[in-house]
């Protein structure tokens, strides 16, 4: 073992509050598949996909006595998903000590971290923020569980015990019954744009891949060992893939009309960005409508689209002399609207 890979197998060590016996396994678990001449986690994660899903199932039936089995899938498929697992691992920091030889996704974890490190509430997503979680990032999750599995000789309670401080917080069913599921989300889109959806789903092996058609057209499929997470993904893909071509909904600030207190909210781009995050829309994006007059007499006026599952949003701000305030006044008037029309 090297010295860098000692000092980050002691580092998890301490974040995770366990003494490996065995610290090659430790070792392997931070080891992705394109790191030269050593042995990755493939198999780890194997295990700890299973043992880590068997954890949280038993947790679940243990805390809710009197909850149906659809609900209990639901809620185990939101414990164990790719973003959850991403975003603990971000959270107790065990990306920083993962080896690996691929640079395209360097920055892809980087985007996801510093999207993760913004909400700084640690409020629980439960069907994905504003960047798609790296799988990297999950997988690691899922070895260390297993490496932590095998060296407690398989005991699932002492595995439950050292590592659930790293899952919090733990989607409740508080949580489900709050967010809005994707697959409502893209039905309610469908119903209201008169196109038949129709979702299908096959086992090839230990894999179970869901297809989404939209008028008999294949729009996205996706893969996963469980079936709800193979749905769930699916479902999000559509739904990213679809927004587009909903309309685009103009809106102006008459829209803000009998409201109370000023239009202008500060540090209201921030504040849409957070909204749009936990309602699963996507992220703001900003447009300069006009660019006029000199450097002492500058006049902006900007833009901001939002997609929501009916469409897409497009609010237009007041003029300002900076463009840093145009967009502030356009996310401003975009969040009072929102709340003009219930949307949030």
């Amino acid at each position: 073992m090297t010295t860098t890979m000692e000092a980050s197998v002691t580092a998890v060590e301490k974040i995770i509050s366990y003494k490996f016996k065995n610290k090659k396994l430790l070792e392997e678990a931070l080891t992705h598949t394109s790191y030269p001449e050593s042995v990755s986690y493939e198999r780890l994660e194997f295990v700890g996909d299973a043992a880590l899903g068997l954890a949280i199932s038993n947790h679940l039936f243990l805390t809710y006595t009197s909850v149906d089995p659809r609900q209990l899938s639901l809620l185990r498929s939101a414990n164990v998903s790719t973003e959850k697992l991403a975003r603990a691992t971000v959270r107790c920091g065990l990306y920083r000590y993962v080896r690996h030889n691929t640079f395209c996704i360097v920055d892809k974890i980087r985007e996801f971290v510093e999207a993760v490190e913004k909400e700084k509430d640690f409020s629980v997503v439960v069907y994905g923020g504003s960047v798609k979680a790296p799988k990297i990032l999950a997988d690691v999750m899922e070895s260390v569980a297993a490496a932590v599995y095998v060296d407690v000789d398989f005991d699932l309670q002492k595995l439950w015990v050292i590592i659930r401080g790293l899952l919090e917080p733990i989607v409740t069913l508080d949580d489900l019954e709050q967010t809005p599921q994707p697959v409502t989300m893209l039905y309610e889109s469908c119903q209201k744009s008169g196109k038949f959806l129709d979702i299908r789903q096959c086992r090839d092996g230990a894999k179970s891949t869901a297809s989404v058609y939209v008028d008999g057209e294949l729009v996205a499929s996706a893969s996963s060992d469980q079936r709800d997470i193979a749905k769930l993904d699916a479902v999000k893909i559509a739904l990213q893939k679809l927004e587009p071509v909903l309309p685009t909904i103009p809106m102006t600030s008459d829209y803000c009309a009998g409201l109370d207190g000023p239009f202008e909210i500060k540090g209201a781009k921030q504040k849409l960005y957070a909204i749009c995050g936990m309602k699963k829309w996507r992220k703001p994006g900003y447009s300069t409508e006009k660019d006029e007059g000199t450097s002492q007499n500058k006049k902006y006026v900007a833009s901001v689209l939002i997609g929501t599952p009916v469409g897409r949003l497009k609010m237009l701000g007041d003029e300002k002399s900076r463009l840093k305030d145009a967009h502030n006044s356009a996310a401003s008037l975009m969040i009072r609207a929102l709340q003009q029309g219930k949307y949030i």
